[in-house]
């Protein structure tokens, strides 16, 4: 989502890394650009204006001036803004109380319902035991959409069909999920295209009856400058204490995630990062900011492996790997596990530096890359996966066939996968390793 902002940005750091000292008007034609970057994201005017004036404020003064890397310290210093203008970790407080309960509220078309039930998949990964309440009434879709993700996920779902009054429903669902040993409930209320007094009364009644300790606006992140006067009106009428970025994997500029946050001053709690019901992160305004400036995302990186993939069967396969011993079949159970931890183009902007090195590379045929070698080993059968040297000239005509290739890709596949079978043996040997991968890189090391 922060794809433009961060290429902007990054351009203005590239420009002024190549200078030596600066000057103030150095800074100030920086600053002019940042500025027009952050509006261009949908950065809420005001915000912009307060945080280009601290920014300029610090890069103007000693620490840059007198600094033997100038342009460094003024990236250093927008990140360190950045950061403060996003706010704190993401944390729910769910405290002592049993079950405690949060409340999702939201415009529709938010991704509130979906939400719901990323939000209880991933407290049931913390150990909580969640129970969610359907609590929209006026949709029937969204009480289906609600119970059919309980089945999915098989977490409890409370509802009363669409002639109850949502008030208690709510009520109703909290004391089930008391008696059923629940620890956490979770509300999805109703939501309107837009926002009216029948809807925010009903909002207020809610949590005047419930009380429950967190209150949760779900806002989509492409609804850019709106997405401001919507919180705003959230947070007037029932005082939230979090928020909800959604869509963040869409092709919005931005700026609502950093603009909520600062007018509301109401803290950003999770982000939803894809349409899979993992696809939900805790939110990190470091390492959102490391990502806007193209500093990469480690951590969540390897928080989305630990939690994604079966770390034991990753350490066969790399045990295989080392020893030349790496089969089709176990090529292809690594696919698999990479492929749950979401999208190629979203694991590789987490990885320091590598949003330059693949800004000229089509990322969504790399996609389609992975299913046809994915749909080629598919249509193999277990022994050929095993021993892909019995696949002769009519295996690899039925494999084609029956993955929608062509004979030609099936012996690059096989040929590939050859090379590096040789390649880990010779490392294996010592010595001539590094010879062997240098050759099959076309002698680039």
């Amino acid at each position: 989502m922060f794809e433009t902002l961060g290429s902007r940005l990054q351009s203005v750091f590239d420009n002024l890394q190549k200078r030596g000292k600066l000057t103030e008007a150095d800074v100030d034609v920086a600053m002019r650009e940042v500025r027009l970057a952050l509006l261009e994201a949908d950065v809420n005017f005001k915000v912009v204006k307060e945080f280009v004036a601290r920014v300029r404020e610090r890069a103007v003064g000693q620490e840059v001036m007198r600094s033997l890397t100038p342009g460094q310290q003024v990236v250093k210093i927008v990140h360190d803004e950045l950061v403060r203008t996003l706010g704190e970790p993401g944390r729910l407080n769910l405290g002592a109380q049993s079950p405690a309960v949060i409340m999702l509220v939201g415009l529709q078309g938010a991704g509130k319902t979906t939400m719901a039930g990323k939000l209880a998949l991933h407290l049931r990964k913390q150990g909580r035991r969640p129970f969610l309440v359907a609590a929209d009434i006026y949709r029937p879709a969204a009480i289906n959409q609600l119970e059919t993700l309980g089945k999915q996920l098989d977490i409890p779902v409370y509802s009363e069909g669409t002639n109850a009054n949502p008030v208690t429903v709510c009520a109703n669902g909290i004391k089930q999920a008391a008696a059923s040993g629940a620890t956490t409930v979770i509300l999805d209320t109703a939501g309107r295209l837009n926002i009216d007094e029948m809807m925010m009364g009903e909002i207020k009644n809610i949590k005047a009856r419930v009380q429950p300790i967190e209150t949760l606006l779900v806002a989509d992140a492409m609804t850019g400058q709106e997405a401001v006067r919507v919180a705003t009106d959230f947070h007037q009428a029932v005082t939230l204490t979090g928020l909800i970025m959604t869509k963040i994997d869409g092709d919005a500029r931005g700026g609502a995630a950093i603009s909520m946050r600062e007018v509301t001053g109401v803290p950003i709690k999770f982000l939803g990062t894809g349409e899979k019901l993992n696809a939900i992160e805790v939110f990190h305004p470091d390492r959102l900011a490391n990502r806007i400036l193209g500093m990469g995302d480690v951590m969540t990186l390897i928080e989305q492996a630990q939690s994604e993939m079966d770390m034991e069967e990753a350490q066969r396969a790399g045990q295989k790997l080392v020893s030349g011993d790496f089969d089709l079949d176990d090529f292809l159970k690594q696919l698999q596990q990479v492929k749950k931890m979401g999208p190629i183009g979203k694991l590789l902007e987490m990885v320091p530096g590598m949003n330059k090195m693949t800004a000229d590379v089509d990322l969504s045929s790399a996609e389609k890359d992975l299913k046809r070698i994915e749909a080629m080993i598919q249509s193999m059968t277990t022994d050929e996966r095993r021993n892909p040297k019995m696949i002769k000239a009519s295996r690899k005509r039925r494999i084609a066939v029956g993955s929608g290739t062509s004979v030609q890709e099936i012996n690059v596949l096989l040929k590939q996968h050859r090379e590096m079978q040789e390649m880990m043996k010779q490392f294996q040997k010592g010595g001539r390793g590094r010879n062997a991968l240098s050759s099959l890189l076309g002698g680039r090391m």
